[in-house]
């Protein structure tokens, strides 16, 4: 911090001077520099930011006194330190006038000191709080740089210029959202607390801020909500900023900053780094989670088309969320989504009670499924609640039954739930199970080592055969085949297999066999 005027009286080579403010001014501007002299006309050797040391020997001449402080007013100086004794004996009523008019800081010694002594000591401040300034300057360049040559996360350089700044350091969009910040020790639910609004009514400077972007190309500002404006701050803002911009230049191509910021958040829920359900929703809420009576999990599962590369691949997904995001934000909803690496979209909803879980689901489907290479679609729910903590612990059962119902025949439902995927939702959490896959190795082995001699066409038919439920008469139709023909193939079926096909119990068994080694249904 620099000098002021303030300080220096407070110097022990001034306080021997018995020094008194004769007239009033601003006493908080900084000193840039110290100068000692005499000469009544100073304007050609300030050049703003001193403080005037004198023995008064310009106002001695009563001719020319009144001029001598307008023209160090004029020439910028921070104030007039003036020894008596030497030269006056008191500061004429008339300058003390003209001192007053200027708000011109005007102090009288009242016993006389070494000038050489108060420019010593003023000067090594100045210098090593310059020389600080310059260090620290150095020290944040050299951090940023670090970081933007490692590419650091935007978490990692918010909570970089936190440090710096030993602050809380919030980093929101031109909507105000929160999209990262670091609380230093204060909690979420205080910091972010009606975020939106205070940070629209302290938009003037209550707030030190910084743009981040480059020039009338500004995507969000960085702020320090608890530290008044100087240059360290300033200076720390503008260069976190700048790896800010550099950041998202380099990852232009990938997530947005929000949806970035939304997925930082159902981790930190999901691997229980956030618990406290007031944090959670000051956070959510700062991301734009309007608040509702119950929040509900939800996993969207996409059968895509081949791409031909991974770049292509991750370019649909950013453009399926936007479409499933701008469609739940049209029919009035907010949610928090994130994307997993094998392209499953989880979302909480925050719905309004004006529209139905089967109206919002049918609309993301039918969004989504306009979308080039998107061949599928379908929508898994899980239990809803009405603490966010909780129901970002839906997402893994979300998650399940999406997974589930995509390899169900039939999926025209606008959203599923467990109950609606039954025996397949059982197997798929089972099926990986060695005993399970023993079991179905074993029920199926004659067919097995068929299919593998002779292909698909034995496996095939027991497949349509099971999902008629036995029904001889409806599998002939749909296979349009005569009666005698299938019952011919069916007594050939049932040898391999080595089980009676009319039992009830058998076909069971066969069916589960089938559904653990394929479970999309597929030859």
């Amino acid at each position: 911090m620099q000098l002021t005027l303030a300080d220096i009286l407070e110097l022990p080579s001034l306080r021997g001077g018995e020094p008194e403010v004769v007239c009033a001014g601003p006493m908080d501007q900084p000193v840039r520099w110290v100068h000692v002299s005499d000469l009544a006309d100073l304007s050609g050797l300030l050049t703003g930011g001193e403080l005037v040391l004198t023995t008064g020997q310009a106002l001695a001449d009563p001719a020319r006194r009144d001029e001598y402080l307008p023209g160090l007013a004029e020439a910028g100086a921070t104030g007039v330190v003036v020894e008596l004794g030497l030269h006056i004996d008191a500061l004429p009523e008339s300058v003390r006038a003209v001192g007053a008019a200027l708000s011109l800081p005007v102090v009288v010694l009242h016993r006389p000191v070494r000038f050489i002594d108060v420019t010593e000591e003023v000067h090594r401040r100045i210098v090593a709080e310059q020389y600080a300034e310059v260090a620290y300057g150095q020290r944040v360049h050299e951090a940023f740089t670090a970081l933007s040559m490692r590419r650091a996360s935007v978490d990692q350089i918010v909570s970089a210029a936190a440090d710096m700044l030993d602050t809380p350091v919030v980093l929101e969009d031109l909507n105000r959202q929160v999209l990262a910040f670091d609380g230093r020790g204060m909690s979420a639910a205080v910091l972010l607390a009606d975020w939106e609004r205070r940070s629209r009514l302290t938009a003037a400077g209550a707030w030190t801020a910084c743009p981040v972007g480059p020039y009338r190309e500004e995507w969000g500002r960085l702020i320090a909500p608890r530290v008044a404006a100087d240059a360290r701050a300033v200076m720390t803002l503008e260069r976190a900023a700048q790896a800010l911009a550099l950041h998202r230049m380099v990852e232009q191509n990938r997530s947005s900053l929000e949806l970035r910021a939304q997925s930082g958040l159902i981790d930190d829920l999901r691997r229980g780094r956030i618990t406290d359900e007031a944090e959670a929703t000051a956070r959510a809420h700062a991301l734009g989670l309007r608040p509702a009576l119950t929040y509900v999990p939800m996993a969207v599962r996409l059968r895509e088309s081949a791409a031909a590369d991974q770049v292509a691949v991750a370019q649909r997904r950013v453009r399926m969320l936007d479409a499933i995001m701008h469609t739940v934000r049209a029919a009035g909803h907010t949610g928090l989504a994130t994307t997993r690496d094998d392209g499953l979209i989880e979302m909480v909803l925050a719905p309004q009670r004006t529209h139905t879980l089967d109206e919002v689901c049918a609309a993301i489907r039918q969004s989504v499924m306009r979308l080039d290479g998107v061949d599928d679609c379908v929508i898994g729910v899980g239990p809803e609640s009405s603490r966010l903590v909780d129901t970002v612990g839906g997402l893994r059962e979300a998650g399940h039954v999406a997974e589930v119902a995509m390899s169900m025949p039939l999926r025209t439902l606008p959203f599923h739930r467990a109950s609606d995927v039954r025996l397949r939702g059982l197997l798929s959490l089972i099926r990986t199970d060695p005993q399970v896959q023993a079991f179905a190795e074993t029920e199926l082995a004659g067919l097995l080592a068929h299919r593998a001699k002779h292909g698909d066409e034995a496996f095939d038919l027991l497949r349509r055969y099971l999902d008629a439920g036995g029904n001889k008469a409806e599998l002939a139709r749909t296979l349009h085949m005569s009666r005698p023909t299938l019952y011919a193939r069916l007594e050939t079926l049932q040898r391999i297999v080595g089980l009676d096909l009319d039992d009830a119990e058998s076909r069971t068994s066969l069916h589960v066999a089938m559904l653990i080694l394929n479970p999309a249904g597929q030859t």
